[in-house]
């Protein structure tokens, strides 16, 4: 077997942290490529070292002296180092840093030397190679990520080796300028090294035991997730569940590779597994509850617009002339209601609606904001009768007044339209119902 092991910022913050680390892959042979993350908080007023390196390069871009923010960088380096009690040195590292920041190298350059210093000090640490991310993941001239040939060159480059680090969160263009990927990004590399050797298991560490089934800020101590499916998290990741980046998915489904989440803190703990399909049930009829505020709803009303051909269309059109995405668009026989988020939408709204008014001409137009939407996600829904009534009790019994209400075809995922203001009341309703009444 090989697993491919990805620890997190906070797994990675001290160098206790690191030790805790070291014994997770020392305890099996079968992990044996590791993608860590840069230094994260080792305390709640802490700064992450990305945050840290991005301050730093912003001095050094406006020309401003930044010797002093770039040693107290290095001294959260070398307090890991002397920690651990390595016979290392980062000292031409940060010199070779420091030359590039005058140069303006850019801030992806920037902000990828967390993660590359991070992945020196582990491959020190645990003796095992160290692969420059930049010289074996690649992306194209605009911007997207290069998949062919990352393949191609990581799969060979990994192919000759046992043991080897692989620092996360950024590659390279082909003229060997830094590229990162969004934040959270060391994820899609560790899903990414998984791919390109076949692995059986992709780990992924963090501070927390596996995906929980509701936001633990709103609901005390919710439940975990033992198993869920791609598509299960990828319905709830879109709505705002954020323990794996979304784009870590892609990789590892493709080659049907599980997905195991783990706490660096409780590592006899199973977390969660995350599979392509599985005939195990869920512990309850949903598997998680998920939610986003600020949204706006847009319903527009026509008498016989089911049998006027391209009415759908000219609506659409008006927002994508605006480069405005929707999100829902639930419809009736007379109205169509189209919902998007607020905060790109409010400043466009006249626009929008002229367009709409010309393109559509409808009899009316309504706009309500301050809306937030919340995906109730499971594969034993489809095989549940009343789901959709459940949650409309438990609503009812809330004092919460629902907006909308949308089912994709799948009947894996219902998504419920409220008030701002109901939110976590209604998120605290379905959770209930569904989880409190079955413990």
């Amino acid at each position: 077997m090989a697993k491919v092991v990805k620890f997190g910022g906070s797994s990675l913050a001290s160098a206790e942290q690191f030790e805790k680390v070291g014994s997770i892959i020392r305890a099996e042979e079968d992990r044996r490529f590791v993608v860590p993350s840069a230094p994260g908080k080792r305390y709640k007023e802490d700064t992450k070292v990305t945050d840290m390196l991005y301050a730093c390069y912003d001095l050094a871009e406006r020309g401003k002296d930044f010797k002093a923010e770039l040693a107290e960088i290095k001294k959260r380096y070398d307090e890991i180092i002397s920690g651990l009690k390595l016979n290392m040195s980062l000292d031409e590292e940060f010199t070779e840093i420091e030359k590039n920041f005058k140069k303006k190298a850019g801030k992806d350059y920037a902000a990828s030397r967390g993660e590359f210093l991070n992945g020196k000090v582990m491959a020190e640490y645990l003796g095992f190679d160290f692969i420059d991310s930049a010289t074996v993941i690649f992306f194209k001239e605009d911007g997207t990520f290069d998949a062919d040939k990352t393949q191609e060159v990581l799969s060979a480059k990994l192919s000759t080796m046992k043991n080897a680090v692989v620092p996360g969160f950024y590659g390279a263009y082909a003229d060997g300028r830094v590229k990162t990927f969004s934040r959270g990004g060391s994820d899609i590399t560790g899903s990414i090294v998984a791919k390109a050797i076949h692995a059986d298991v992709y780990e992924n560490w963090t501070d927390v035991s596996g995906f929980l089934i509701a936001d633990p800020r709103i609901i005390d101590k919710p439940q975990k997730i033992e198993t869920i499916t791609y598509r299960e998290l990828r319905e709830l990741a879109y709505m705002g569940a954020s323990v794996l980046h979304e784009d870590a998915i892609f990789p590892v489904r493709q080659e049907g590779i599980p997905i195991n989440i783990r706490n660096t803190n409780d590592p006899g703990n199973s977390g969660t597994w995350i599979v392509g399909s599985t005939g195990q049930k869920s512990k309850y009829t949903i598997t998680g509850i998920a939610g986003k505020k600020g949204f706006c709803s847009v319903n527009i009303e026509k008498d016989m617009m089911n049998s006027e051909v391209g009415f759908g269309r000219k609506v659409l059109q008006a927002f994508e002339e605006n480069d405005i995405s929707f999100e829902h668009l639930p419809s009736g026989i007379d109205t169509m209601t189209v919902f998007v988020h607020q905060d790109e939408f409010i400043n466009k709204e006249q626009k929008v609606v002229s367009a709409i008014q010309r393109m559509a001409k409808p009899d009316t137009i309504d706009i309500e904001s301050d809306l937030a939407l919340i995906a109730v996600v499971g594969r034993g829904m489809k095989s549940m009768r009343g789901t959709a009534a459940r949650i409309f009790s438990a609503l009812a019994h809330a004092h919460i007044n629902i907006k909308m209400i949308d089912q994709g075809s799948s009947e894996m995922n219902i998504i419920i339209g409220v008030a701002n203001e109901d939110f976590e009341d209604a998120i605290r309703a379905i959770y209930n119902i569904f989880v409190e009444t079955c413990l």
